[in-house]
């Protein structure tokens, strides 16, 4: 079957005991495995969802903010130790390639005792980085993946990613991720009649309570309404564009125990009336020829 799964919610690289993992994300199609970004928590989250680690075969990373690509490497290396063989593809903006080279001489002492006595094949040539700009990335016969400049500052390279494919009954499906962007109203052509937009989403007042207990409050409360777009805009995205499903991820703040799903819901049913998801870690869409929906907590 196949399915989109949020393997961490969280917005920001920052963890907290119970709470949400940073941003990763999986999408399934005809038994090809996609994982979108590469927050601290991806592998886990790949195990827990039954993902043989040993199948990972392509990685696309979104933008370089560490709650995206923390875990770029060690998914990588996770995955070979626990058996892979076959190669890695990965797409991501200008810098991918240098940072799966260093990861590898980091760990270059590593890699060369585990082939050596237990004769593993070298990792660093099963690694294949393609950094993309806006427009094509990348089209496999699986599916074709598309890619727009967003506005995340001071980030230049950063992109919303739009996937198109046949499910595995033949229904044709697309499948948009925002990215990290403030409110970006050309967003919506790009995800236009799409079945899913799973878009970042912060909460106005979920925001105010976030700023007023970090110490650098002032600076942080800048770079996110500068950057990140509120629920309520999130809504007007996904009511221009038309889209199937609204799911809220990269959640702003997602470990607050005083703001909730009733918290998000109330926030952006002032824009958007059609079929909405909140993000959790491990929340799966089946994505069945008819309307996704949410497996079981």
């Amino acid at each position: 079957m196949d399915r989109l799964v949020i393997l961490g919610s969280k917005g920001g690289p920052a963890i907290r005991t119970g709470g949400p993992s940073p941003t990763s994300m999986l999408l399934e199609v005809q038994g090809r495995s996609y994982v979108i970004d590469c927050g601290l928590g991806v592998t886990r989250g790949l195990v827990e969802a039954g993902v043989p680690l040993a199948s990972l075969a392509t990685i696309l990373i979104t933008h370089h903010h560490s709650d995206h690509n923390l875990e770029f490497g060690n998914l990588i290396y996770t995955a070979w130790v626990a058996g892979l063989a076959s190669p890695v593809v990965a797409y991501g903006a200008k810098g991918l390639a240098r940072m799966g080279e260093l990861f590898f001489d980091l760990n270059r002492f590593d890699i060369e005792t585990r082939i050596a006595d237990e004769g593993r094949p070298d990792l660093r040539r099963m690694l294949t980085v393609h950094e993309y700009v806006e427009g094509p990335v990348l089209d496999d016969g699986t599916v074709r993946v598309t890619a727009l400049r967003n506005h995340h500052p001071p980030v230049v390279d950063s992109f919303a990613l739009r996937f198109e494919f046949n499910s595995s009954a033949g229904a044709p499906r697309n499948i948009v991720f925002s990215g990290d962007t403030a409110y970006l109203p050309k967003l919506a052509e790009f995800a236009r009649g799409a079945d899913i937009l799973v878009h970042e989403a912060m909460l106005g007042d979920g925001v105010d309570a976030l700023v007023a207990r970090v110490k650098n409050g002032s600076r942080l409360r800048e770079h996110l309404l500068a950057s990140h777009t509120m629920a309520d805009d999130v809504g007007r995205i996904a009511t221009a564009a038309g889209v199937g499903r609204l799911v809220l991820n990269h959640l702003t703040p997602a470990d607050d125990p005083a703001f909730g799903p009733a918290d998000w819901e109330k926030a952006v049913r002032t824009t958007w009336a059609g079929p909405l998801t909140v993000a959790r870690d491990g929340l799966t869409l089946l994505l069945r020829d008819a309307e996704p929906a949410d497996t079981p907590p």
